[in-house]
């Protein structure tokens, strides 16, 4: 008797091979779905066990649940250092003058690209701020030797009730210049019979009192043999606002000081309602050579108002009698005849510089003699 064997489908094969790789896989997804949810079980556990009775602690060793061991401590969080200045303050109470001098910093925090920075000094005391030094700018350093010294007149009384602020920026020709960190002392706490003299770490800049008046770019061309100073207002941004829409009406008036006094004057058009204009007006004024090295330009930015006076906004010089920034540019400016130098300042209030820059009163004009 002969067995016939009948041959299966091709379609059958395929459909019982499907079959048992699908059953396979349905394995294989089992296996680890229970695997995770043993990992997830046992994590919990340990959370749980980890979890403290605060009902039975005692309340004087409550300071050991919210403070950390030293080696727990996560130290890859804790903030970049920012360097160390070197200063110091002497008082002298029968001139009521208070004496702060910049001597050096040292392992400055980097602010530019190739690792280094620009720094120089800001130093005023507050609350009243009423006069702003600023130290020279060192170039591409991080440990700069300033040695300057800045006088501030001020009463006994005043002084244990104010600070010294002490800011250490990074120079930028174009830019806002960066804060690398701050000194704040508070002279009420000094001992004023010796004169002070210490290493303090540079802290975050406080993000309070400094009042932002605003940036104001222009550039400064001299030539010497025409005896021409041309000042080119170029723009200016973040300005106060004065009107009651938030916005302002800003012009700027450009004015030369002669040994002190008010002599010559000029001024842009006005903005309507903005707070970032741009102007790019020029203004040539014949000042000889012997005349640049008494002359002080002064940069005032003002609100225009229909109804009532106009409002200043900000205001800054620079001459011989300058000093930081605009002594910096100003000197730029004599060093490259013929070449305009254009720079940012950040604008000071009218009383700041006003009680740095002090213009004699105008001669009376000779009245003319009878023959």
């Amino acid at each position: 008797m002969s067995v016939k064997l009948v041959s299966m489908p091709r379609w059958a094969v395929y459909t019982i091979f499907a079959a048992g790789a699908l059953l396979i896989l349905l394995c294989c997804l089992c296996i680890c779905i229970k695997c995770c949810c043993r990992g997830k079980k046992k994590k919990r556990q340990q959370k749980k066990d980890e979890k403290i009775n605060l009902k039975g602690v005692n309340g004087k060793t409550t300071a050991a649940l919210v403070q950390p061991d030293v080696g727990d401590v996560d130290y890859g969080t804790t903030k970049k250092p920012r360097g160390k200045l070197l200063y110091s303050l002497e008082y002298n109470a029968t001139a009521s003058e208070l004496m702060v001098g910049i001597k050096q910093a040292n392992s400055l925090k980097a602010m530019d690209l190739g690792g280094s920075s620009d720094p120089y000094v800001k130093v005023y005391i507050i609350p009243d701020k009423n006069k702003t030094c600023e130290t020279k700018v060192f170039r591409n350093t991080l440990s700069p030797a300033f040695n300057e010294q800045f006088s501030f007149q001020i009463s006994k009384a005043s002084l244990l009730k104010s600070t010294a602020v002490m800011q250490v920026f990074d120079f930028n020709r174009f830019s806002k210049h960066n804060i690398i960190g701050e000194l704040r002392v508070q002279l009420g706490n000094v001992d004023w019979n010796h004169v002070i003299e210490e290493w303090q770490d540079l802290a975050e800049p406080a993000k309070f009192e400094e009042e932002n008046l605003g940036e104001i770019c222009f550039s400064l061309r001299y030539v010497p043999t025409a005896g021409k100073l041309t000042v080119v207002i170029l723009e200016a941004k973040n300005l106060k606002s004065m009107d009651v829409g938030g916005a302002s009406d800003p012009y700027v008036k450009v004015q030369l000081t002669l040994d002190k006094r008010k002599w010559k004057k000029r001024k842009t058009s006005i903005k309507k309602k903005t707070l970032n204009p741009y102007y790019n007006e020029s203004f040539t004024f014949d000042v000889s050579f012997e005349q640049i090295q008494r002359v002080n330009l002064v940069i005032s930015v003002w609100d225009y108002d229909t109804m009532t006076r106009n409002d200043a906004m900000g205001k800054i010089f620079l001459g011989c009698d300058a000093a930081g920034n605009q002594l910096r540019h100003w000197a730029d400016m004599l060093s490259n005849p013929r070449r305009p130098v254009a720079q940012w300042h950040s604008l000071l209030s009218a009383q700041q510089v006003n009680s740095t820059l002090v213009l004699k009163k105008k001669l009376p004009l000779p009245t003319k003699l009878p023959f």
